[in-house]
């Protein structure tokens, strides 16, 4: 009788049952977090290629369609930013790609990998015995209640010892089973941790050498507009051309000297400082360089000259002054 009581009060050595370590759902979870992430990049990048594309399609359409009359520096630059924008969405879209094949597929894939499930299917064994070792904690709780109440009868203390048997029995597999499952678990939580920093490694790679080919476009299309804009500060606007039948109603010629013979009227030479392209028939194209025999000035800042031959209109501060001729000797220059 002293065994069965003493049995029964180490009762409380045999209901103790072990708890599994943590599972490593953290690094799953965190796995998840940055796919759901890289999953909105790509939906938010996409949209903003589409938007992207079309404003370097609208900047090609301005730059082919449209030339100014003072020139065509906005038409160029909107060329270039064309370019330069659909070379960025081009990038962009090498990103997005990038983000997606290597970086959340593999760790979607590594989220319901066989190595994960292996682990979860040892720690669900693991929970599967535990239950039962619980139920059984339970049972020979009551059969030790019962052996109290019949004071020691025999056939009570028996089933009492075979459900502390299959008690022990169960805590036996679960040691087991423990065991495989902690080292399972602990493998596919450092292979996790470890992959999962190489694809966080990964993104960020992709990332950088994004932007710096991003930086290195805009670079480029900041150097060409900026180029433009100092062509266009050193070379002085031209006003409106003349219209034909206003000419002589604006111009003046050059000052005469004596009286109103055009033998005697003062010509100047001047020499071409900025070069200029004719839009029109009426006007002269120049060449920096060349020399012009001026015969007019217009009041509106235009000049009517000669220059090898051909003669017509052209922008006066295009030219600098550099001798005063004779309209007898325009005719040898």
């Amino acid at each position: 009788m002293k065994s069965n009581y003493s049995s029964i009060k180490s009762l409380k050595s045999f209901t103790y049952l072990p708890e599994l370590p943590r599972f490593p759902t953290f690094e799953s979870h965190f796995q998840r977090d940055i796919v759901r992430g890289v999953e909105g990049f790509i939906v938010v990048g996409s949209k903003q290629v589409e938007i992207g594309t079309k404003l370097s399609e609208d900047s090609r359409k301005y730059g082919a369609e449209n030339t100014c009359t003072s020139g065509n520096a906005l038409s160029k630059a909107a060329m270039s930013y064309s370019s330069a924008r659909m070379d960025i969405e081009k990038e962009r879209e090498n990103l997005l790609k990038a983000l997606g094949t290597q970086v959340a597929e593999p760790l979607r894939a590594m989220v319901v990998g066989a190595p994960l499930e292996d682990a979860r299917r040892h720690a669900q064994r693991y929970d599967r015995v535990r239950q039962e070792a619980e139920s059984q904690v339970i049972e020979v709780a009551r059969r030790q209640a019962k052996v109290k109440e019949s004071d020691g009868n025999p056939d009570n203390v028996s089933k009492f010892e075979a459900a502390q048997a299959r008690l022990q029995e169960l805590k036996s597999s679960m040691n087991i089973l423990g065991k495989e499952a902690v080292a399972t678990m602990s493998a596919v939580e450092a292979q996790q941790q470890r992959l999962t920093l190489q694809r966080l490694i990964t993104m960020v790679e992709a990332e950088k050498h994004h932007y710096e080919k991003v930086v290195h476009i805009l670079d480029r299309l900041e150097g060409e507009m900026l180029q433009e804009r100092q062509r266009i500060d050193v070379t002085p606007t031209a006003a409106a051309v003349l219209p034909p039948e206003d000419e002589s109603k604006n111009s003046v010629s050059a000052p005469q000297r004596n009286g109103n013979s055009t033998d005697n009227m003062d010509y100047f030479l001047a020499e071409v400082i900025h070069p200029y392209e004719a839009e029109s028939d009426a006007e002269l194209s120049l060449t920096v360089g060349d020399y012009v025999v001026v015969r007019k000035v217009s009041t509106n800042g235009w000049a009517e000259g000669e220059c090898e031959g051909k003669a017509g209109w052209f922008p006066l501060e295009y030219v600098e002054r550099r001798d005063r001729i004779l309209g007898t000797q325009a005719a040898g220059v």
